[in-house]
């Protein structure tokens, strides 16, 4: 069975990941939650699709999944949740890049993190989360209503 890991304990989860990584994918990953945080403070670190043969996912969430943070054996891999619907002006997304959903940047040994456009990425995903939820909405009720009499 998936689960989700609590949000009080999904930092320390992913603080425990970053530290077992015995490679470049450790520093790697620590640096890209730290270009989340700095983008938008707000963000809240979940665990999630854990099972018994994986310790889950690291995922950063406002108004809904931003992205994620996975480590493969040769890349650090950012999947964003609605990345198809956000303009990609510096090209950062080079993975996935098929699907009609998802976006995602892999980045390798040795890579730099384009760390401005990644952030502008980061926040044009919360807004298109929150886009929708706006506080106070409602809904309005049709101004006319048909009755139709039963004979």
């Amino acid at each position: 069975m998936m689960k989700s890991v609590a949000v009080a304990s999904a930092s320390a989860a992913i603080d425990a990941r970053i530290r077992e990584l015995n490679d470049w994918r450790g520093p790697m990953l620590a640096k890209v939650r730290q270009i989340i945080h700095q983008a938008d403070p707000e963000i809240v670190e979940e665990v999630k699709w854990v099972k018994a043969t994986s310790p889950g996912t690291p995922v950063f969430s406002h108004g809904g999944i931003v992205c994620t943070g996975e480590t493969y054996k040769n890349v650090v891999k950012m999947t964003f949740a609605k990345g198809a619907a956000l303009k990609d002006p510096r090209r950062l997304f080079n993975s996935s890049l098929e699907g009609n959903v998802r976006r995602a940047i892999d980045i390798h040994e040795g890579e730099k993190i384009d760390e401005a456009g990644l952030k502008n990425l980061i926040r044009a995903a919360v807004a298109l989360n929150l886009e929708g939820k706006s506080v106070g909405k409602t809904k309005t009720k049709p101004t006319s209503q048909k009755v139709r009499k039963m004979a």
